[in-house]
């Protein structure tokens, strides 16, 4: 399958899902789409996209952490920050998915890839298995902030958040 066939698969998987946002234009990558999942306002922002040369598709979240949060975070004492971006790290290892922490600037990304069959194809079901579990990972990793933040952050405050709020993660409600 030529680079404009998966393409274009990949776009309308994302437009059939009412998911696409738009294009992404990088000279590393063949193409790129940036989706909001699940669909909707309160849908989380993440990315898929092809490197140049290479014969797998890229599913990715980036996280930076609110300030609200970084100030809780850095309220905590014995080690307990260190103690929650060791427990994302456990996580992320449990679930299988590629990931990138910078400690310092409070953000991490998430990612998995999926390798094309032998004719170059990728099926719609294999794309959204790895959105899912990019999603779920990053829904999580919120939630474990929230377990860290409890009691530091007013409770009314602590589950707010403009990645998922207003939806109850699922693609079809």
């Amino acid at each position: 399958m030529s680079e404009i066939k998966i393409e274009s698969t990949i776009r309308d998987y994302l437009l059939e899902e009412g998911l696409l946002r738009k294009k992404i234009k990088d000279p590393k990558l063949e193409f790129g789409f940036q989706f909001a999942f699940p669909p909707g306002q309160g849908g989380h922002i993440m990315a898929v996209f092809k490197p140049k040369n290479k014969d797998l598709i890229i599913v990715s979240s980036g996280t930076q952490i609110s300030d609200q949060h970084i100030n809780a975070l850095n309220l905590l004492k014995n080690n307990k920050k260190l103690h929650y971006f060791m427990d994302l790290r456990k996580f992320f290892l449990l679930k299988d998915v590629f990931f990138r922490i910078d400690v310092n600037h409070y953000r991490y990304e998430i990612s998995d890839q999926k390798f094309l069959k032998e004719d170059g194809t990728i099926s719609k079901n294999s794309i959204f298995k790895s959105i899912r579990k990019v999603f779920n990972c990053a829904a999580y990793s919120n939630i474990i902030l929230a377990q860290y933040c409890s009691g530091q952050i007013k409770e009314e405050d602590l589950y707010k958040s403009k990645d998922f709020s207003e939806t109850d993660f699922s693609l079809y409600s």
